[in-house]
């Protein structure tokens, strides 16, 4: 049995785990599981995960979750590069340093900002209050000055001269926050030019495969839902409205 990838690829932390994999020349087998039609809700795939989160990996008997613990996986496992997650302990430790701040303070605004801006609107046929949203982009400015002056700092990468995990983590998380309306590009020159390093190392074909399905105009209509997951969704964004 061969390695599995469970992916929604409308997930950026999907689309990171398939990125990283198939630029490493990870062979893999693409299982997909659409969250939309509640496919994570399976009987199948709870044996795969039983939190019932994407994206999930198994690997023969061995199961895991969580998009930063794959990817360590990943390059542990398959002895990639030791740019991607360095040998060094004062290197691998700076990178664990960037991945858990941004998990904690990056990624829960990206999420937020996609609920109130887009998944708010499709649910409940009405905008996100205006108060609501200004807040979100006052926090995310204060995490992107943070992202910038302490962690980038003009380097071409995160951890330095060379890409690393935490280049691709960071990519697909602000890209699909820049959709969301979040201007993090036009106006910061350095953490510009460091996306076009990360394009420029990746390549725009696989950047372009992995994002199809998130850029389809159809992809969150509720029409695609599963009628039983829109419940729970609408009670979700009525509770980041209150």
């Amino acid at each position: 049995m061969g390695l599995e990838l469970h992916l929604d690829l409308l997930s950026p932390p999907c689309r990171t785990v398939y990125i990283f994999a198939k630029k490493n020349g990870i062979p893999f087998e693409f299982k997909e599981v659409e969250l939309m039609k509640g496919d994570h809700m399976s009987e199948e795939f709870g044996k795969v995960n039983p939190v019932r989160k994407v994206p999930a990996l198994k690997d023969g008997d061995f199961t895991m979750s969580e998009s930063v613990a794959i990817l360590l996986y990943l390059a542990e496992k398959y002895k990639l590069s030791d740019h991607w997650y360095p040998a060094n302990l004062e290197k691998r430790a700076k990178i664990n340093e960037f991945l858990l701040w941004h998990v904690n303070v990056v990624r829960p605004l990206m999420v937020k900002d996609f609920w109130l801006k887009v998944m708010a609107p499709t649910l409940l046929q009405r905008n996100a209050p205006a108060e609501k949203l200004e807040a979100v982009a006052q926090e995310f400015n204060a995490a992107l000055d943070q992202f910038e002056k302490i962690f980038l700092q003009g380097k071409p990468y995160i951890s330095g001269k060379e890409i690393s995990v935490a280049d691709v983590v960071s990519f697909c998380d602000l890209v699909q926050a820049s959709r969301t309306g979040q201007n993090m590009f036009e106006e910061r020159p350095k953490i510009a030019a460091w996306r076009q390093n990360v394009e420029s190392y990746i390549g725009l074909e696989l950047i372009n495969e992995a994002q199809k399905a998130a850029l389809s105009a159809g992809s969150y209509s509720k029409d695609s839902m599963d009628p039983k997951g829109v419940e729970w969704l609408t009670a979700r964004v009525k509770l980041l409205l209150l």
